[in-house]
C-alpha cells in the first residue's frame, strides 16, 4: 500500500482500497451485462429471432451477471461461502415449491415461446381446436398472441356478432389444431381482417 503514496492517514488506506475493490467489482458486472445486452441486440438484428424471446433472455442474463457480482462483493465483505450456499439452497427450495404451484402458468409461458419459435400459426390465421368428432371446438381468427394466451375472434353466427375468445397457449399443444393461413379461401366468410 505504500506504493500509492496517498495523502491519507494510514488507518484510512485499507478501507478506501476495500471500497475501490467493491466499486470495481460492481463496475465490471455492469460493463459485462451491457456487453451481453449489446451482443444479444446484434444477434437479434442479424438473425430473425422474435423480440419476445430476446427480451426475457436479456433480463435473465442481466440478473445472473449482476447477481454474480453481488456474490463477489459479499465474499469480499467476509460473508462465508457456506452462508451463501445455505441461503441459495433455501431460495431454490422455495422457488421449486412456487414452480410446482404455478405449473399451469409456466406451461403457458413455455408454450408461448414454442409458438413464437416454431410458428404453428401466426396472426391473421384461422385456427380451430378440435375436441372430438361429435363436439365442435373453438374456432376463430388469431388477433393476438400473448405470453399466457392466444386471442381469437369467432365468426358471426346467426347475427349474434363476433366474440373474442382467449385460449391458453398450452391447449394448442394438447389438442389437434386445424389451421388456415390468413388469406386462404376457407373460412374467410364471417371473419374480419
Amino acid at each position: 500500500m505504500e506504493a500509492f503514496k496517498l495523502p491519507l492517514p494510514a488507518e484510512w488506506v485499507e478501507p478506501v482500497w476495500f471500497g475501490v475493490q467493491i466499486l470495481l467489482i460492481l463496475l465490471a458486472g455492469y460493463v459485462a451485462q451491457r456487453f451481453v445486452a449489446k451482443c444479444l441486440t446484434r444477434l437479434g438484428e442479424r438473425y430473425p429471432f422474435p423480440p419476445q424471446l430476446l427480451m426475457p433472455l436479456r433480463g435473465v442474463l442481466r440478473w445472473l451477471i449482476m447477481g454474480s457480482a453481488l456474490i463477489f462483493v459479499l465474499e469480499r465483505l467476509g460473508v462465508s461461502a457456506t452462508v451463501l450456499w445455505t441461503a441459495l439452497s433455501g431460495f431454490v427450495a422455495v422457488a421449486a415449491v412456487a414452480f410446482f404451484a404455478m405449473w399451469s402458468v409456466l406451461s403457458n409461458l413455455l408454450c408461448a415461446i414454442l409458438i413464437f419459435t416454431v410458428g404453428p400459426f401466426r396472426l391473421g390465421d384461422v385456427v380451430e381446436l378440435v375436441d372430438t368428432t361429435d363436439k365442435p371446438g373453438v374456432k376463430g381468427r388469431v388477433v393476438a398472441i400473448n405470453l399466457l394466451y392466444t386471442t381469437l375472434i369467432e365468426a358471426e353466427e346467426l347475427g349474434t356478432g363476433s366474440a373474442m375468445v382467449q385460449v391458453p397457449n398450452s391447449l394448442f399443444f394438447q389438442r389437434s389444431v386445424r389451421r388456415w393461413r390468413g388469406t386462404d379461401v376457407f373460412p374467410s366468410s364471417g371473419f374480419e381482417k
